[in-house]
């Protein structure tokens, strides 16, 4: 059967694609092999696939094809998170387009138009990761809002709460005034941005003096409480406890002296807002200031502002800065840069405020959750990121875990009608609890509780994920030992995500693994760096920057794609994405395909014998020991190295060597020996392949080359060989041997002489090699028709070394002399020039002793090596 002459990506990735499903290659269940475990981190509902999705699921790829090859059960498991605010946010918007508002509707029409929408969008970014040819086992796919592992939530939440680590208060929250919600610091983006500094008088209320405050915020100067001074600014120390005014409002609040406030950082007085201002809060705090919030959840002036009442905080921010002129308490305004906190999700700008909000202690659950990464159990790779993840879990702060939103858990807390609240998973079961906690509840009946409106945190579910989406009765339940697939698939084996949610996801998983199994959820986290484009930016929409990934795929191939992703991605560090590099992707494999028609069309001769028996037990030499070098890499989680070293091996050895080596002359057969060795070699190859380039590889995989193979004899499932002793000898006499064409092959060129034209090669022997092993090789890569050893230099002869051993090209005839002599006098002197300069180096006694061994070693066989080449020349040129 011949084969096309260029490869069709397209054809074969949804044929087999399609092949692995129908014949449950991806699906996984408990059996007597050791199992392998990756839970995808969950993308948003409302996602598509981009860059960064594209990187980290070809990461997990690779380790899960990796592990199935190695004969381990290898499951991975995929799912969606159910994106609270990001979600809401799209169904909201989808409503407004049909004329609907979210405040017409109950909860229950809200969820179902959610649930809808969810339907019909929220499982794209997984049909497109099919594209990629991730290896899930979508028979498991999970979503966060599952009702088994919503329960899993409620449970969660009822379990901490009995704890006590779960509580009500009043605190200081991001509120994002577009989504409606408190959100965490987490999901607070800090930009630099351009701001006004408004310089505002406070008329002193007992005289005509003033004092002068900085704010970028003068819409707040309303709720202000008090000004504050450093105690042991000189300017202030008459006015401790004297009265100012407010402006416009004219309210008077009181001066008061507070380490807190630098002397020399602006004015050196303070307006203290302690409902708009973490810091002013616990000013306020403090001292026993009033608290007066003027702003309505969206961000709109509200009542106690007493001025410009319904006015958005930005509009009315420009409007008050022209009634402070006009009332002549404007001093000056600057420019000015700061950093201002945006919603994630909205990119609306946060407004700190004192909400009534549940919270999760972390404290306590830190402790474990910092000790597993300390003690090594958990490894962070690259290990870079274990200090910041130290510094997070020690400075750790109380979790806000409740989110003003309908699409998402709603929080298990039942109210009476007085206020009293009991936590419970049903409205049953807090009627019961509040009959049996007094009893004046005893008339109290079930239509009289109401449910707390407010649903958890999307990370609330989420940091059960490894644990959930094997059995979600575990969560809330330490002493549930779980059923077979958590037995046997828990803890997992690696995570890979991104080094931005490694706290408030990855640390809260350690949490929750810790809280319910006592157990670690993962063994490694592989952290991937940010996708940025060649001059470093971030991609983006906004930048316009990042590329379809689909396109690229389409473009490009998958495999291309994933390579090309691959190539340029050590773990942890920022990824430079060149579109070139998807192109030397699909380069690459257009290179085995064509190289595998090259052996495919070889025509077999059984009575020929085998000559290639020395490159035959090179290459197996060479193979052995790169998958020695590829394992290692694998070990430490360096895939991209060992794609490459996977990529030289086969365009590197195997074809600008081997093949050469071993290749029949036009037109001619092959021996049966090398030819079984050759696709034996390429067998072997395409398995080392395979979790890179899964579709060509599988491809290739059936040809019939390889004999017959029947469906369950597939790429994907081959076992993967580990590496073996190998012959280092061999490995070393090689080298030489390639330096020896190499060498030829240079004098051909710069002599100008016809590769069709045989040479005669003589050695001048320094070396143990014995060359009658390899003259095959020098013989047909180097066109040399006679190879003998002489005692003596040869004069008039081109010369050079490898290794040990000087070779001899006579060249009578063949040159033109004087101008040989004369190329020869300018390398002689551009060569004592360079050692010039390596002799001053060596002879620099501070150059020695400070540069590292090596370095001096390297600069030393520079010396020597210049030495021997100067040597070489000068006899050539006496010779000529």
């Amino acid at each position: 059967m011949s084969i096309s002459k260029t490869y069709n990506p397209k054809e074969a990735e949804s044929k087999w694609y399609s092949y692995w499903l129908e014949n449950k290659f991806f699906k996984s269940v408990p059996d007597e092999r050791e199992p392998y475990t990756i839970v995808i981190p969950p993308p948003n509902v409302t996602g598509v696939l981009h860059m960064g999705h594209m990187l980290n699921n070809t990461i997990q790829d690779v380790l899960i094809r990796r592990a199935r090859m190695k004969g381990k059960n290898a499951c991975w498991v995929p799912g969606t998170d159910h994106a609270s605010i990001a979600t809401e946010a799209k169904v909201v918007a989808m409503l407004k387009e049909k004329g609907i508002n979210k405040k017409d509707l109950t909860r229950v029409e809200f969820l179902k138009y959610a649930y809808e929408w969810k339907e019909k969008y929220g499982g794209i970014i997984l049909e497109q990761l099919k594209k990629l040819g991730a290896s899930c086992d979508w028979d498991r796919t999970a979503f966060t809002m599952d009702p088994t592992l919503s329960e899993a939530v409620i449970d969660t939440f009822i379990h901490l709460h009995k704890k006590g680590l779960i509580y009500r208060g009043i605190r200081m929250v991001n509120w994002d005034p577009k989504g409606l919600t408190a959100v965490s610091d987490e999901e607070v983006i800090r930009k630099e941005v351009n701001q006004k500094l408004y310089y505002i008088k406070y008329k002193l209320a007992d005289g005509d003096g003033f004092v002068t405050i900085a704010t970028t915020r003068p819409e707040t100067i309303m709720a202000d409480a008090a000004v504050c001074v450093n105690p042991s600014d000189e300017r202030y120390l008459h006015l401790h406890g004297k009265k100012v005014q407010i402006p416009l409002i004219h309210k008077e609040i009181t001066i008061i002296p507070d380490e807190y406030v630098e002397a020399d950082f602006g004015t050196g007085c303070l307006k203290v807002t302690p409902a708009h201002d973490l810091n002013d809060y616990e000013l306020g705090v403090k001292h026993h200031l009033e608290v007066i919030d003027i702003l309505n959840d969206d961000g709109t002036l509200n009542e106690k502002a007493q001025i410009l009442v319904g006015e958005d905080r930005f509009i009315a921010r420009k409007k008050i800065a022209v009634l402070l002129e006009e009332e002549g308490a404007l001093d000056k305004i600057e420019e000015y840069k700061s950093q201002v906190g945006f919603s994630e999700r909205t990119d609306a700008v946060i407004e700190p405020k004192l909400s009534l909000q549940w919270f999760c202690k972390m404290g306590e659950m830190a402790v474990p959750a910092l000790e597993y990464v300390n003690n090594g159990d958990i490894k962070l790779i690259p290990e870079k990121f274990i200090n910041t993840y130290r510094h997070w879990m020690e400075n750790v702060k109380d979790w806000c875990i409740s989110r003003q939103l309908w699409w998402g858990q709603q929080i298990p807390a039942f109210y009476a009608p007085n206020g009293d609240v009991e936590v419970a998973k049903t409205a049953a079961a807090a009627l019961s609890a509040f009959k049996a906690r007094d009893a004046k509840y005893a008339d109290l009946k079930l239509e009289d509780l109401q449910q707390d409106e407010d649903v958890v945190d999307t990370w609330f579910s989420s940091w059960l994920w490894p644990i959930s989406v094997f059995d979600p009765s575990v969560c809330g339940h330490p002493e549930n030992k779980g059923n077979a697939d958590f037995q046997y698939y828990y803890p997992t084996n690696d995570l890979v995500t991104a080094p931005e949610i490694l706290f408030f996801w990855v640390a809260r998983m350690i949490m929750a693994g810790h809280e319910f199994t006592g157990e670690i959820p993962f063994r490694n986290v592989y952290l991937t760096g940010i996708v940025r484009d060649k001059i470093g930016r971030k991609m983006s929409k906004s930048l316009g920057n990042s590329p379809d990934p689909l396109d690229l795929i389409d473009k490009y191939s998958a495999d291309g794609v994933r390579v090309g992703m691959l190539l340029s991605s050590p773990a942890g560090n920022d990824i430079m994405f060149d579109e070139a590099s998807c192109e030397q992707g699909r380069n690459f494999g257009n290179k085995v395909w064509n190289a595998f028609r090259l052996v495919k069309g070889w025509e077999v001769d059984n009575s020929l014998a085998c000559q290639n028996e020395q490159s035959i037990a090179w290459f197996e030499a060479r193979f052995n020991e790169a998958l020695k070098e590829i394992e290692s890499n694998f070990y430490q989680y360096l895939l991209n190295e060992a794609l490459i070293d996977s990529y030289k091996l086969f365009w590197d050895d195997f074809c600008a060597w081997y093949l050469e080596m071993v290749k029949p002359a036009y037109q001619q057969p092959i021996d049966a020996v090398t030819y079984k060795a050759t696709v034996d070699f390429f067998e072997r190859i395409l398995k080392l392949l395979h979790p890179f380039m899964p579709f060509l590889t599988e491809e290739l995989w059936h040809d019939e080359v390889f004999g017959a193979r029947d469906a369950e004899n597939c790429c994907i499932v081959a076992q993967m060989e580990s590496s073996q002793t190998f012959d280092t000898n061999i490995l070393k006499d090689i080298e030489v041997v390639k330096q020896i064409v190499s060498e030829i092959r240079n004098v051909r060129n710069t002599k100008q002489i016809s590769p069709k034209e045989t040479l005669t090669l003589s050695l001048k022997k320094g070396s143990e090699i014995d060359y009658n092993n390899y003259k095959n090789i020098i013989f047909k890569l180097a066109n040399i028709s006679e190879f003998n050893e002489v005692s003596d230099k040869i004069t008039g002869a081109a010369s050079f070394l490898a290794g040990r051993d000087e070779f001899y090209i006579p060249l009578e005839g063949n040159i033109d002399v004087e101008a040989e002599k004369e190329k020869i006098v300018k390398e002689i002197a551009y060569l004592k020039g360079f050692l010039k300069a390596v002799n001053a180096k060596l002879s620099n006694e501070r150059f020695v002793q400070n540069a590292k061994p090596e370095i001096v070693a390297n600069e030393k066989n520079k010396q020597a090596d210049a030495d021997a080449k100067i040597k070489i020349l000068e006899e050539t040129l006496m010779g000529l």
